[in-house]
């Protein structure tokens, strides 16, 4: 083809997750568990829908374009991450919040490097705009390299390096204290850390934005606030970086019902942090009931709402990884570097959900 942009002609696509969710009827969903996209696996806070419908009850703006400033989920997000606001600006998700930033501050040539494995969507935004994508990766035994990372940002000389923290797929995590040594020995570099599992983990380096001009971190209200479906993210930066990705940001591409739903889960954290609560006691739930696999699989430790299974061959994860889809359990098969094809992901989700799938794994080893 000769019209597409030049850089998308050989460009490998983003693999996309099971959604047979979406090609059943509703009442057939409570059927489905699905576990392969580190989604919530329950409902956002009761006080959601009650605003929802509260909108719904005045359609008079369905005609109309979004607020293009909303000062309440501004001044919500900026108590809840104990910033100001002008360190902070929210988009249509963490994805489309990446699309900018690849717009702003990487130019077609530029050098992006990735700590690998991870989140595969940034690659493809980046390549899809022109950079060159390398990957820095964790060791086979997913361990970190501090020295072979740091010689590989000397070597690349990166215009951006993307940490996702925690990682996925991987569940690492990287200390607020080992990021900041990164902003100060590489000051020409752009960091973006990826949030996306912050509330899981507890740790965020939010504050470096405030003593350093280095550094960008995403987050998504679409993981532990349970609001995946509204397409809602935001961005933690110094002011300078704001007011720049401002200047090209379309302020009108966040729905109403997005900037509501997000201004009511804001308005009842609690909530969400029950849920991560439950997250982890399921967790620790599932990995223990694995241990009497430990001859089949390994569950590695995670720092997320998800856990990483390595199997001792490509085909065992395979026959299991069927075994789950034919009794409508989803998870990730992982396919973004050669050290995670012996493995897949399992969203974590309540202790009764995941006692849905350790039952559907007894079964297959007892065959």
């Amino acid at each position: 083809m000769k019209f597409p942009n030049k850089y998308l002609r050989n460009l490998r696509p983003y693999k996309l997750a099971s959604h047979k969710v979406w090609a059943v009827a509703p009442e057939k969903r409570k059927e489905i568990l699905k576990l392969d996209w580190n989604e919530a696996t329950i409902p956002p806070t009761p006080l959601v829908m009650e605003r929802i419908e509260a909108l719904l009850k005045e359609p008079s703006f369905f005609n109309l374009y979004p607020t293009t400033y909303n000062d309440e989920l501004l001044s919500l997000l900026a108590q809840y991450v104990e910033l100001p606001k002008e360190n902070i600006q929210y988009f249509g998700s963490s994805d489309v919040l990446h699309e900018y930033i690849c717009k702003a501050f990487i130019s077609v040539g530029d050098p992006v490097m990735i700590l690998g494995p991870s989140y595969d969507n940034f690659r493809l935004t980046c390549q899809a705009n022109g950079a060159d994508v390398y990957f820095s990766y964790y060791n086979d035994d997913f361990t970190f390299d501090t020295e072979r990372f740091e010689n590989d940002i000397i070597t690349r000389e990166p215009a951006v390096v993307y940490i996702c923290n925690p990682n996925n797929p991987t569940g690492n995590v990287h200390s607020k204290e080992y990021i900041e040594h990164l902003l100060q020995e590489y000051p020409d570099t752009l960091f973006l850390i990826d949030e996306a599992y912050y509330e899981f983990s507890g740790i965020t380096v939010k504050n470096l934005v405030l003593k350093y001009d280095n550094i960008l971190i995403s987050r998504t209200m679409s993981k532990a606030f349970a609001l995946a479906n509204f397409r809602l993210g935001y961005l933690i930066a110094g002011k300078d970086n704001v007011q720049f990705i401002n200047k090209i940001r379309n302020p009108k591409n966040l729905s109403t019902f997005a900037q509501v739903a997000g201004c009511a889960a804001l308005s009842d954290t609690q909530y969400m942090w029950n849920y991560v609560e439950e997250v982890h006691r399921g967790k620790d739930y599932f990995a223990e009931a694995m241990q009497k696999y430990a001859d089949r699989l390994k569950v590695h430790p995670s720092h997320g709402n998800f856990t990483l299974i390595e199997f001792k061959t490509y085909e065992d994860k395979i026959e299991l990884l069927n075994h789950l889809a034919d009794n409508n359990i989803f998870v990730r098969d992982t396919t973004q570097a050669s050290m995670v094809r012996n493995c897949f992901r399992i969203t974590i989700g309540t202790v009764e959900q995941m006692k849905r799938i350790i039952d559907a794994i007894e079964i297959f080893y007892a065959k």
